[in-house]
Parts: C-alpha cells; structure tokens; sequence
C-alpha cells in the first residue's frame, strides 16, 4: 500500500491540507499528518498527543503525530506534502529538521509534491536544486543542465521565475517534485499525487464518485 505524509502547522491552508489529504484516502493510500510545531519550541510537548493545528481561516484539524525528523523519512512514507498558508509554510521552512526532511525525499527518488506558499518558502529554504540533469541523447557522459520547472502562488512568482522554469500551469511535474499553485488547484494537484502513487486507472476511478461539474479539465 503507498503511504504519504502530510506536514501540518498554525497558520496551514485548510483546503491544501484537507483536500489532499481527503483524495489520498479515497484512493487507498495510507495517509498521515504530522504537525511541525515552531523550532524554537521544537522539544515542548514530545511524548504527548499534538494539539489541534489553528489553519488559516481558523479551522482547528487534529493531527495525527508530532513531526519528528527519526519517524518521517523516506523510509518510510513514499510521498510528503507541504501544504501552502504562508505562517504555517514559514514555520516549516525554518525547522532544521523538515529542510533535512525534504532533502532525503529528493535524494531517494521519493515524491515530494508543494502547494501555494509550499513551493516558495521550502524550495528556498531546503536546497531543492535550481538545475537539473538532462540527458542528452548524442552522448551518454554528457549531462545538459536545465532550470527546475516548478510552479506555486502567483504572489511568488517573482522570487522565484529567475532562478526556476517557471510555469503557470495548475500543477507540475518535474522527476520526483510536485508543485501547485492554491486553494483552487488542490484537486488536480492531489489527484496527480494518486496517479504518481496508484496509478491512472485509480485516479479515475475515484474521480467519478467526487462528481465534479462537466467539462472540469482535472
């Protein structure tokens, strides 16, 4: 069974997190939340149950488990999700642990897949590299770099189409990292993360019963 872990703090989009999370259930994938609690108080509270996270818009959701560096890896889970709301982002990005988090993901070839705020605050925190290997096909020694395509909030879009491919696309597709713009690019952002975990046939079989309107191009 595919597993994906979904990372949570104070201040994460409610939709980014529920939506994903939701549609990652429906297609069998055991799905965990883990809340990132700020660094500076990264060792209050261990042992216990992790308080409610109070989401954007003031949605209180229960997380599953604290997140701890040892439990997380890609050992374990074959997907981790950073979703957007830019307090909730920023707390991430400046947790030593989930910059090193990001980073075995992306060494194992494991899915790492940003929202909205997401992209911006863990790309440039977390090392994710600006260029990629291409290989050509004249000469197999030979790698040709390209930039990281990605996307994420338009409101980011200029700290990051210098140094980026950046693509105002719904969501995108780049090795083992997918990104997405918002709130309303949750569903085709977490219906591509079932495809790329169970596969097309799955991901269109739990759309139909999710009945959205006709001529939606998700």
């Amino acid at each position: 069974m595919p597993s994906a872990l979904i990372l949570i703090a104070d201040g994460t989009e409610e939709m980014e997190f529920t939506i994903t999370y939701d549609t990652l259930v429906r297609a069998g994938v055991k799905t965990v939340s883990a809340y990132v609690v700020e660094f500076a108080s990264s060792n209050v509270g261990k042992g216990s149950n992790p308080p409610p996270a109070k989401c954007s818009r003031g949605m209180k959701i229960l997380p599953d488990v604290f997140f701890d560096l040892s439990a997380c890896g890609p050992d374990v889970y074959d997907l981790i999700v950073i979703p957007g709301g830019a307090q909730g982002a920023e707390t991430m990005s400046n947790h030593p642990s989930v910059q090193e988090v990001i980073k075995r993901y992306i060494e194992r070839n494991k899915l790492v897949a940003m929202i909205c705020a997401g992209s911006y605050q863990i790309i440039t925190s977390s090392g994710v590299h600006i260029f990629t290997p291409i290989q050509g096909s004249l000469a197999a020694k030979t790698a040709v770099l390209a930039r990281q395509p990605l996307t994420s909030h338009p409101s980011v879009k200029a700290q990051l189409e210098h140094d980026f491919e950046y693509s105002e696309e719904s969501v995108v597709v780049s090795d083992n990292l997918v990104t997405s713009r918002g709130p309303g690019t949750a569903f085709p952002f977490a219906l591509t993360l079932v495809e790329l975990l169970c596969g097309p046939e799955k991901r269109a079989e739990i759309r139909v019963p999710m009945v959205f309107p006709p001529n939606t191009p998700f």
